[in-house]
């Protein structure tokens, strides 16, 4: 049963680790376009998903609150909450942690930062880890994982080994959402169909439009403290729909 409702995500971690090592294998023979290249292509596909995950917003409506003002609010309220709690800091202090426990070279908090947030943040992650708690069913954490494992190719031959290291937020995120899921089956709604979870996505794409003006070089987004949005965007959409519903 175990393996039943995680199995999408030991696959991804799989593919994670097994992408980095390719990376790594390549990072010694490719020169510095080469892999700049590979990250700006990667940046450019970043921002597509994320745009596309964005467009949910369009489609939502908190009662008489239009999603995307829903998002706005979110994303202001999430990146204050987070710039409180110091989230960026303390996520680069443990990519920093890492490196000293496990001797890492170059850029490798960048890497641990950039891939965690990368992997971890949309509706593959989300969607994929409740289907494969509630269903067993992996196909959506499967296409991720292949996904994940080229991105993480891409990655690991700019930033170096801390991008391996991001399976553990991964391993961690996604396998509790599906356990999560599993224990809670009868109280959970649809994931590709809650408006509540639809304005998460939403949010968790601007958050990736974030991400991927950051790989192309173009602004240092700061993208952690931005993450205490994605929960704050279900609570202002349920919200917003009760506070209209009283009405």
């Amino acid at each position: 049963m175990f393996w039943t409702q995680t199995s999408g995500t030991w696959i991804n971690v799989i593919t994670i680790i097994l992408g980095t090592v390719v990376g790594l294998s390549l990072r010694g023979r490719l020169p510095a376009p080469m892999r700049q290249v590979i990250t700006q292509g990667l940046g450019l596909v970043t921002l597509l998903i994320g745009m596309e995950m964005g467009r949910s917003l369009f489609d939502l409506q908190a009662g008489a609150v239009d999603g995307v003002i829903v998002g706005l609010m979110s994303l202001v309220g999430g990146g204050l909450l987070g710039e409180w709690w110091a989230v960026e800091s303390r996520l680069e202090a443990v990519g920093d942690w890492l490196k000293c426990r496990f001797r890492g070279q170059g850029r490798f908090t960048d890497g641990f930062v950039a891939a965690s947030l990368l992997f971890c943040i949309g509706p593959l992650a989300l969607i994929g880890s409740l289907n494969n708690g509630l269903t067993g069913d992996n196909r959506l954490l499967v296409i991720k994982a292949a996904m994940d494992g080229l991105a993480a190719i891409a990655l690991t031959s700019t930033f170096g080994t801390g991008v391996g290291f991001s399976a553990l937020p991964v391993w961690l995120y996604q396998g509790g959402l599906s356990l999560g899921a599993a224990q809670f089956a009868q109280a959970m709604p649809d994931p590709e169909t809650a408006p509540a979870i639809l304005a998460a996505t939403g949010v968790g794409g601007l958050i990736i439009v974030g991400l991927g003006f950051t790989l192309l070089e173009i602004t240092t987004i700061r993208i952690a403290a931005l993450l205490p949005a994605l929960g704050l965007a279900p609570l202002l959409y349920l919200l917003g729909d009760a506070f209209t519903s009283s009405l």
